[in-house]
């Protein structure tokens, strides 16, 4: 059997582990250490059992794989771990009556559940352009003042993703925008707007792969995109024909995480 395993934050039945049990002191690190070892992790969450549950705790253990969460949990279950007392280990299978709002990984982890699967050397990205277009809409409308354009940071990026094994390659788009609240005395500078928008270009990318995943631990790529992408039927000389190209690679942007700066940034 194969399972397809998406750059989206995991969703549906049999990803989730229920831990009960947890003795007071039980950290996320802990079980972080315990459970990875069958997979590659989303989250993993300790909480304190409800006062009508009695005293305790709890964890929520998410895999990105539904058949590493079952492995998990055949292998844990009423083990003690790295505490005294044993734990229960169950899979969540709750139905949900909506259906769940799909969300894509940020870059970090994106970049993490690759490695994963494909090695260090199984991708590689390049950035096609980085612009700033903040006066593109500004132009555009004459009641704009001068002093509001001094508060509003626009930049757009196109970046490509190759996986040079599978002859797949796609390309992504970010935007990252910054409205500066003139009584806010902390100002983001122009650096952090420009990697944001890198970052979510590359995650904008890996959505559009999916990893095969088979029983025997071997992987495929293939590119799935539900409809015909213009960004990757351009040609790089029809994109530079249509974007100013500004040369900054990504080792010069250095890493930074989306979550890090979401409450300075609005779009």
């Amino acid at each position: 059997m194969v399972e397809i395993v998406e750059f989206r934050v995991p969703a549906g039945n049999g990803r989730t582990l229920l831990v009960l049990g947890l003795e007071t002191g039980a950290s996320e690190h802990a079980l972080y250490l315990a459970f990875s070892t069958f997979g590659p992790l989303y989250s993993v969450g300790v909480h304190q059992n409800a006062p009508v549950a009695g005293p305790g705790y709890y964890a929520l253990v998410k895999f990105y794989s539904a058949r590493d969460a079952c492995k998990a949990q055949c292998a844990c279950n009423q083990q003690s771990l790295f505490q005294k007392s044993p734990l229960k280990v169950y899979i969540c299978t709750r139905q949900r009556p909506f259906p769940q709002q799909v969300l894509a990984l940020n870059s970090y982890k994106c970049r993490e559940l690759a490695n994963h699967y494909l090695g260090f050397n199984g991708w590689s990205s390049r950035i096609i352009t980085l612009q700033n277009i903040s006066g593109f809409e500004e132009e555009e409308n004459e009641e704009v003042t001068t002093s509001s354009r001094k508060q509003h940071s626009k930049y757009l990026c196109v970046q490509e993703l190759t996986f040079p094994l599978y002859g797949v390659r796609t390309r992504g788009v970010g935007v990252a925008e910054l409205h500066i609240d003139p009584n806010q005395e902390f100002l983001m500078d122009t650096n952090n707007i420009q990697k944001l928008a890198v970052h979510r270009a590359l995650s904008d990318a890996f959505q559009k792969i999916l990893i095969l995943v088979l029983e025997n631990g071997k992987v495929a790529v293939e590119y799935s995109s539900p409809q015909e992408d213009p960004i990757d039927c351009l040609t790089e000389e029809e994109l530079k024909g249509l974007l100013q190209v500004t040369e900054l690679s990504l080792s010069q942007l250095g890493p930074i995480e989306e979550e890090e700066i979401s409450d300075l940034t609005m779009q």
